[in-house]
C-alpha cells in the first residue's frame, strides 16, 4: 500500500464512530451488535462486553461512545461510571428496560449525553450513538416527555436534531428532502417529526399541520420567516 493510499484509509477510519457497547443480556448483546454493524456504516463496532470490568480493560478502550446499559448488576453507581468515562473522554449514551424520571436526571447530571429506553425504534439508537459522539444530547421520547411533563404551558426542549428536523420540514421541504439533507432515512425523519409534535402537544400547543409547525418554529426562532414559503 502507498503511503497516500494509506494516508486516505486512515482518514476514512478517522470519521468513523469507535462505539463500545455493554449489556448483560447476552442475547440482546448479540443482536444490537449485529443490527448496529449492518444499519451504519459510520459507526465502528470495537467491543461489546456483557461487565463494566471489561469494558476498562478491553484493548480497544477508550473508545469515542459507550452505549451503556443502566440496569447491569453489579452495585456499581451510574453517575461513578458515567464520570469514570467522561474522565477518559468518552461520550456515555445509557438505555434501560424503565422510564424514571429520576434517574434520568441524576444520569444527565453526572454528564451522560443520550438515554434511550429499549423499546425504542432501532434507528433511533444510531441517531443517538451520532448525537453523543459530536457532543449533543439525545433522550428518548418517552423519557424526554416523563421529565418535562411539568413544563406544561412553555416550549419544549427540542435536541439540536430536532430543530434542525422543525426548521427543515417547516420551511417547506418534503419528509424525504428533510431525511436526504440530513443524511438520515426517510422513517428516521417521520420518528423527529412524531417526537417533535408530541413533545408541544404536551406542552399545550398544537403543531399537528404543517402550517401550525412553521408558524410555531418561526414563533420560538427555529426558523426566521423569511426562510419560509407563505404557502405549502
Amino acid at each position: 500500500m502507498s503511503a497516500t493510499t494509506e494516508k486516505r484509509t486512515n482518514n476514512v477510519a478517522d470519521d468513523r464512530i469507535r462505539l463500545a457497547l455493554v449489556d448483560d443480556h447476552k442475547m440482546l448483546l448479540g443482536a444490537l451488535t449485529e443490527w448496529i454493524r449492518g444499519a451504519a456504516t459510520d459507526i465502528d463496532m470495537v467491543a461489546a462486553v456483557s461487565t463494566w470490568p471489561e469494558l476498562l480493560s478491553h484493548p480497544e478502550f477508550p473508545v469515542d461512545v459507550v452505549l451503556l446499559d443502566v440496569d447491569l448488576k453489579d452495585n456499581i453507581p451510574i453517575s461513578l461510571k458515567i464520570s469514570t468515562l467522561k474522565t477518559t473522554g468518552v461520550k456515555t449514551v445509557l438505555m434501560s428496560t424503565y422510564s424514571e424520571p429520576n434517574v434520568v436526571r441524576e444520569a444527565l447530571g453526572a454528564g451522560a449525553l443520550g438515554y434511550l429506553v429499549k423499546s425504542e425504534e432501532a434507528d433511533m439508537i444510531v441517531e443517538a450513538i451520532r448525537a453523543a459522539s459530536k457532543g449533543e444530547s439525545y433522550i428518548s421520547a418517552e423519557l424526554d416527555l416523563a421529565i418535562n411533563a411539568s413544563d406544561v404551558g412553555g416550549s419544549p426542549k427540542l435536541s439540536a436534531q430536532e430543530r434542525r428536523v422543525m426548521a427543515l420540514y417547516g420551511g417547506g421541504e418534503p419528509v424525504k428532502a428533510v431525511a436526504f439533507q440530513l443524511g438520515i432515512s426517510e422513517e428516521t425523519a417521520k420518528s423527529y417529526l412524531k417526537r417533535i409534535r408530541e413533545k408541544y402537544r404536551v406542552a399545550g400547543i398544537d403543531v399537528g399541520t404543517k402550517v401550525a409547525l412553521r408558524k410555531r418554529a418561526i414563533q420560538d426562532g427555529i426558523l426566521i420567516s423569511t426562510d419560509a414559503p407563505n404557502s405549502f
